[in-house]
């Protein structure tokens, strides 16, 4: 018999602009603890893409974050000895999360900047459906659209 699943905590909203959203990205780009630091380059990464876009920070970065957000996922389903990659819905919990580790993996992969000027770049590029998060969404979307007929071992 399986237990009961795991509760879920509240991500405190960042200080700044009272969102979740902005909140959960700074949790999950702070490393060893730095928690400040983390803060300091999310909220210099939203001024540059605010004076690149002509538009307010925390709306660029909604935008870019719905834009990169997938719908679709493939999972592997064993069925008879062979295995499928079977077409799912991605879970709105799981859509936020993929989406916050794609944006932040595709800003430290670039070389040459400091990381406010990588993720602000990053978070233009996904604004515009472009950048390495962008392409991230729509591979996986093709791997999904490709594997349409094995749809039907969903269950």
């Amino acid at each position: 018999m399986r237990r009961r699943g795991a509760e879920l905590r509240e991500t405190a909203p960042d200080p700044k602009y009272n969102e979740i959203l902005a909140g959960k990205f700074i949790n999950y780009m702070m490393m060893g603890g730095k928690k400040y630091t983390s803060e300091r380059i999310f909220y210099e990464a939203l001024k540059i893409a605010e004076e690149k876009a002509g538009k307010p920070g925390i709306t660029v970065f909604n935008q870019a974050m719905n834009n990169v957000k997938p719908l679709l996922e493939v999972r592997p389903r064993r069925v008879g000895g062979a295995t499928y990659q079977v077409p799912y819905e991605v879970r709105p919990n799981r859509a936020i999360a993929l989406t916050i580790r794609w944006v932040v993996a595709a800003a430290r992969a670039k070389k040459g900047k400091p990381m406010a000027g990588k993720l602000a770049e990053e978070l233009l590029l996904a604004l515009e459906n472009k950048g390495d998060a962008y392409k991230k969404r729509e591979d996986m979307h093709k791997m999904a659209d490709a594997n349409r007929a094995f749809a039907h071992f969903r269950w």
